[in-house]
């Protein structure tokens, strides 16, 4: 059985050209981003993508868990398998829609849903957690899935995250222009690619909250019935505070020296909720505390690139769903006026797609054994191979 297997993986290794699905729950946990592309040494193709919601009981449960003063381990245990579900569900579905055969597809690589990220590390143990039980994946869908990509950097003295990076050097470096990949999911994060670089003169990491505080923000002032600013609508209507931005903008987090990485737990729920509640003390409107944090989001991002990149920078091109927003948007193209401000649409890879495309890639590369962290980015002591290795059986 182990020859069997390990002749598989040496075939799915030797294929000039891989068909894979790549599967993404962000921070914000606003469904499951599928991406099926074809990618070869010299080519990469995206076939098909879409979002799809959680189940219902299973977004509730991710929401309960990440709101939790306590969580239940039994609650943890069932979700991990209810998510791989929910995933497995995902991939089946958009080959349905797309109309590409399901066997036709040779690899899953699933970041699965984070629920925790130390990147300090509590007892200076360095920790994070993503659910969604890969074996589960691979088992639905008959097709080897590659996930779990973030421990290993960790056990190599990294922080885990970023982990896109590698495919940002694949998908957007350039000879003559110095870049920034900015990707502002829940929490922002970019890659800069200098002009001519190779892979070790990647740097990356977190800038910051990305989406996370104005989605949460949102919520509160509409009591529930929006999860994020449908284009911008509501900040655009309120006035950013000088003075609460400024306060905001001596958070610890932003002043640290990279590498660095951070989550919902520095800029979550409880960060969020304690904000808006002193906020409205001060009787500031709830529109101008929405336009407050979405300047915020703008202001941390442009702070890292003046205080932590070395060079000039030529381009800056933008992903993630506040790429979506344009009253971000404006923000940061009035900040770095006149550095060129883009989306990745423009270069043929879905903004909402890139980081499904990411993980995609990052599979490909842990099947042929190629090491696919950046040690400059995450601080491991070594470039490493990510994730771990689920066997499918065709159905």
């Amino acid at each position: 059985m182990r020859n069997k297997m390990n002749n598989s993986l040496s075939k799915l290794a030797s294929k000039r050209t891989l068909r894979i699905a790549g599967l993404m729950s962000g921070t914000s946990a606003d469904g499951i981003d599928v991406a099926i592309i074809d990618f070869g040494a010299n080519r990469l193709k995206v076939l098909a993508f879409d979002t799809f919601a959680y189940p219902d009981f299973v977004s509730k449960s991710i929401w309960k868990i990440f709101n939790a003063a306590k969580i239940d381990i039994a609650d943890v245990s069932s979700l991990n398998f209810a998510i791989g579900e929910a995933f497995a569900d995902a991939v089946i579905k958009l080959c349905r829609k797309s109309g590409i055969p399901l066997d036709s597809i040779d690899l899953i690589g699933s970041h699965g849903q984070t629920i925790y990220h130390d990147a300090i590390g509590r007892h200076s143990l360095r920790s994070t957690l993503q659910i969604g039980e890969p074996s589960v994946i691979a088992q639905q869908t008959g097709i080897t899935t590659v996930a779990d990509f973030r421990p290993v950097d960790i056990a190599a003295g990294g922080q885990g995250a970023p982990l896109v990076p590698y495919a940002d050097y694949i998908l957007f470096s350039d000879k003559r222009k110095n870049r920034i990949v900015q990707n502002i999911g829940g929490i922002a994060n970019l890659t800069w690619l200098p002009a001519s670089g190779t892979i070790n003169d990647v740097l990356a990491f977190d800038t910051g909250p990305g989406n996370m505080i104005t989605d949460r923000i949102t919520y509160l002032i509409t009591k529930g019935k929006h999860n994020y600013d449908v284009g911008g609508k509501i900040a655009a209507s309120g006035t950013v505070y000088p003075s609460l931005l400024k306060k905001l903008m001596k958070h610890k987090f932003l002043q640290k020296h990279p590498p660095k990485s951070t989550g919902r737990e520095k800029f979550g729920a409880k960060f969020s909720d304690h904000l808006y509640k002193t906020a409205a003390k001060a009787k500031i409107a709830p529109n101008d505390i929405l336009a407050t944090v979405t300047a915020f989001t703008a202001e941390s991002i442009t702070f890292a690139y003046k205080h932590f990149l070395p060079k000039y920078i030529d381009e800056v091109i933008l992903c993630g769903g506040g790429a979506r927003n344009p009253v971000l948007v404006k923000m940061l193209e009035k900040k770095l006026k006149p550095i060129k401000v883009t989306i990745t649409d423009r270069y043929g890879i879905n903004a909402d797609a890139k980081e499904a495309i990411s993980f995609a890639i990052l599979a490909a590369q842990t099947i042929r054994g190629i090491p696919n962290n950046v040690p400059s980015a995450t601080g491991a002591d070594r470039p490493v191979v990510l994730g771990k290795i689920v066997h499918g059986q065709r159905l």
